[in-house]
């Protein structure tokens, strides 16, 4: 029995299309990670860039694997890639309910964090120079309480009264740390959105792999009998 070439090629363009997803997320995690300038507050609060970065490497490993698989018609590339597929869906899948779950106790996790923080006008220079950018970039003042997180307010805390964001007086109300927690949240949802669609692209490449992989076994099973 031949191998049907519809299903050969459509799980390669399919690996080529993962492995292409591996460069991007791999390319765009070191570019966050180097863009941080070693802010102390992004590495605190925002952890995870490290974890893209092997995932991103993870996902070109196996398109190349798969691609070489469904080229050469290999089966023992092709169950690999089946296996390492099918693990990964299951701690995806275990990962994506753990964070549904979990997504109210981001806020409180967070928040720890930055209380180690405070008050900040007791904490090193770099530290100090981390949070004032942070706090014209995201328009905010303090990290927990607010204003009296510091015991001088600094100038990147003042706004002009034009801002919608200054609600009150001349300094910024909010806390960074809401303003960090709200794009968390909104990150949350954007990673959930993402990893069902990479688990719906993983189901259509094991069905591939494994349809791939019984013809090239009927093919050699065929080629093994007419030998004999």
């Amino acid at each position: 029995m031949a191998v049907n070439k519809c299903i050969k090629y459509l799980l390669f363009f399919f690996n080529l299309l993962f492995w292409l997803s591996g460069c991007i997320i791999l390319g765009v995690s070191i570019y966050l990670k180097v863009s941080k300038d070693g802010n102390t507050i992004s590495n605190t609060a925002i952890p995870g860039v490290d974890l893209m970065i092997a995932i991103g490497v993870i996902i070109m490993l196996l398109g190349f694997l798969g691609c070489c698989g469904a080229i050469k018609e290999n089966r023992c590339m092709l169950l690999l890639f089946f296996i390492s597929l099918l693990l990964i869906f299951i701690l995806l899948l275990a990962a994506g309910i753990l964070g549904a779950i979990g997504e109210s106790k981001v806020k409180d996790v967070v928040l720890e964090e930055l209380k180690k923080l405070t008050p900040l006008s007791d904490q090193p220079q770099n530290v100090r120079d981390d949070v004032e950018t942070m706090q014209r970039e995201l328009k905010c003042c303090g990290i927990v309480k607010g204003p009296s997180d510091w015991t001088k307010i600094p100038d990147s805390c003042r706004c002009n009264s034009t801002d919608p964001d200054c609600k009150s007086g001349a300094v910024f109300q909010e806390t960074c740390g809401d303003k960090i927690i709200s794009l968390l949240e909104q990150h949350m949802k954007i990673a959930l959105g993402i990893a069902f669609a990479v688990a719906v692209l993983m189901i259509f490449g094991m069905v591939f792999a494994m349809v791939l992989y019984c013809q090239i076994g009927r093919k050699n099973s065929g080629a093994t009998t007419t030998n004999a």
